[in-house]
């Protein structure tokens, strides 16, 4: 390594140490959201049994999504997010 790129690398360990500890604001911040399990299947009129079925995944696992244990991840999200958006699509997508 070069050394102005170790020293790209140490002022940016800097800012970054600054950021944490509340000395600067970052430059940007990404706020990631999960969508609510809960309100997705009550939009949908389905048991928890029914829409945990309709995802392809276990009860429990709705469980824990809807009660704050976990969150969601990759495809789920984003079927929940699509759901969320268009119900009556998702539906008739799923149980054809």
């Amino acid at each position: 390594m070069n050394d102005a790129l170790f020293q790209e690398l140490v002022a940016s360990l800097k800012e970054g140490g600054a950021i944490l500890r509340g000395e600067k604001k970052p430059a940007r911040e990404t706020t990631l959201s999960w969508p609510d399990a809960r309100a997705v299947r009550e939009k949908l009129g389905l048991s928890q049994g029914q829409f945990a079925a309709l995802l392809g995944i276990s009860a429990r696992t709705l469980q824990n999504w809807e009660q704050g244990h976990r969150r969601p991840e990759g495809t789920a999200r984003a079927l929940l997010r699509v759901a969320e958006r268009h119900p009556q699509a998702v539906l008739e997508a799923l149980h054809a």
